[in-house]
């Protein structure tokens, strides 16, 4: 009998249109002075996600409803010292001229941008670009915006693109955790890190219930999340819809601990579908896990699944990512960290910024360390295919199906000064063994179900020459 974790599943296919969008990271950049235009890491908005990576926007139904909440309110974290909350003081955006908005776009692609191997980008054709369109008058913001399209429409990536205020607006509003905020890990004194209040929903059910900007979540219904990443708590607010969470924040550096009760808005719907087989030796049974997405479900749900299974008797599993066309790159790396051993890589990014240059390896040791066989089609993309790479090449899976999409960019959406924005592809994922994901997407070791006894020494083949 298969079995459902939480609540009702989303209809097959309801994230088809996600792969037009690759790892998203909101940044900030309004303050009005030259030197802060385009350096600003402190304004990065990583919506509750952990270190530089960041996370692949859906537009699937059941996240659609966050743009329908009223806007954030961003700013940046406050420091260690106690002081009373600032709120950033925004440029109006009539002293804004219109050729400063274009020449902040070009800025931005000048410092982020990174060629995916189209070959259609250089320093010097660039710099040609800014001559082109800034030696003259623009006499409207409307056709400052087109100026903008152009620009980034001659770079040839099709990711790579402009939001109006509009557009950026309600990607600045979206929201993971259920109940109208934003978390970030803020590093502390002793060399750990907090987990904060980056950016709230007014009049969200947080803001109703007391929660503050620069609030410091200490317990979630109470769990210590002491030593949790970002992307855990808000997978602990996550819930059904109308019922309760509640919190315990520590107001501002220095203020006091109160512990709140929220009610949830954002319905949560489990992505993990499982089931016990039995082999036809009727010794030996295989836990099937369906994986349909990555959001802030798919780790605590999946753990759920493979305990189940293994204390109902699964020798072998079966990880099913067919069709699954990504959804959080946060949740894909936490999943791919539940079968590897400490130490081993899950995924590397490379960009132009030393901030997208990152190795990202398992910290604890596998829940489990059965074989796997993780089913993978030409729908499997982004984030199923870190999680597909990460397990072969690290010798704990094979791919059985046909080859993967080929998803793996990273774009950050950088704020212009009058409230638009640009989507720039800033970086790409490379597997751990040092294969470019995207636009090439992943041959499988077999097209049918191979034996398990195949299976078991084609691993060990791995590990061996693995070891040298």
């Amino acid at each position: 009998m298969e079995m459902l974790i939480g609540n009702s599943p989303l209809p097959l296919g309801s994230t088809a249109r996600t792969h037009k969008f690759s790892a998203i990271i909101l940044v900030s950049c309004k303050q009005n002075t030259p030197q802060n235009r385009f350096n600003c890491p402190n304004k990065i908005i990583r919506h509750a996600l952990a270190g530089s990576l960041s996370f692949l926007l859906l537009t699937s139904p059941h996240y659609s409803k966050a743009v329908d909440y009223p806007s954030l309110r961003l700013q940046s974290p406050s420091s260690d010292s106690c002081r009373e909350e600032l709120v950033e003081e925004e440029v109006p955006p009539e002293s804004i001229t219109n050729e400063g908005i274009v020449e902040e776009a070009w800025e931005v692609v000048n410092e982020t941008f990174l060629d995916a191997g189209r070959n259609r980008w250089s320093p010097d054709k660039w710099q040609e670009m800014r001559e082109n369109v800034t030696g003259r008058t623009i006499k409207t913001r409307s056709k400052a915006h087109d100026v903008i399209r152009r620009m980034l429409a001659s770079l040839g990536d099709p990711y790579t693109r402009f939001l109006s205020p509009d557009e950026f607006s309600k990607m600045a509003r979206y929201d993971v955790t259920g109940i109208g905020i934003n978390l970030k890990e803020i590093p502390a004194e002793n060399g750990a890190f907090k987990v904060k209040v980056l950016g709230i929903i007014l009049d969200g059910p947080a803001h109703a219930a007391g929660v503050r900007q620069g609030d410091e979540v200490l317990a979630v219904n109470g769990v210590n999340v002491k030593g949790k990443s970002a992307f855990e708590v808000s997978s602990l607010l996550q819930g059904p819809k109308e019922t309760f969470v509640t919190i315990e924040v520590k107001h501002g550096n220095c203020g006091p601990t109160e512990s709140l009760k929220v009610q949830r808005q954002v319905i949560a719907r489990t992505p993990v579908f499982y089931r016990l087989e039995p082999l036809e030796n009727g010794t030996s049974s295989v836990g099937y896990i369906r994986l349909k997405e990555f959001n802030a479900l798919a780790r605590k749900d999946l753990i759920i699944a493979m305990k189940q299974l293994q204390n109902s008797g699964a020798s072998y599993f079966v990880l099913d990512l067919r069709d699954n066309l990504g959804g959080l790159v946060q949740a894909g790396i936490e999943v791919a960290k539940l079968f590897l051993n400490e130490g081993e890589t899950v995924i590397y990014t490379v960009g132009r910024d030393p901030q997208f240059q990152n190795t990202i390896i398992a910290e604890t040791a596998p829940l489990m360390t059965a074989p796997v066989i993780v089913l993978v089609n030409s729908r499997t993309a982004s984030a199923s295919e870190i999680v597909a790479t990460a397990l072969h090449d690290n010798c704990r899976a094979v791919l059985v199906g046909e080859r993967t999409f080929g998803k793996g960019l990273i774009q950050s959406v950088f704020e212009l000064r009058d409230g638009s924005g640009v989507v720039v592809t800033v970086g790409k994922y490379v597997t751990p063994n040092h294969m470019d994901i995207n636009g090439n997407g992943v041959e499988p070791d077999f097209q049918r179900m191979p034996a398990w006894s195949e299976v078991s020494r084609h691993l060990s083949v791995c590990q061996q020459q693995k070891k040298g």
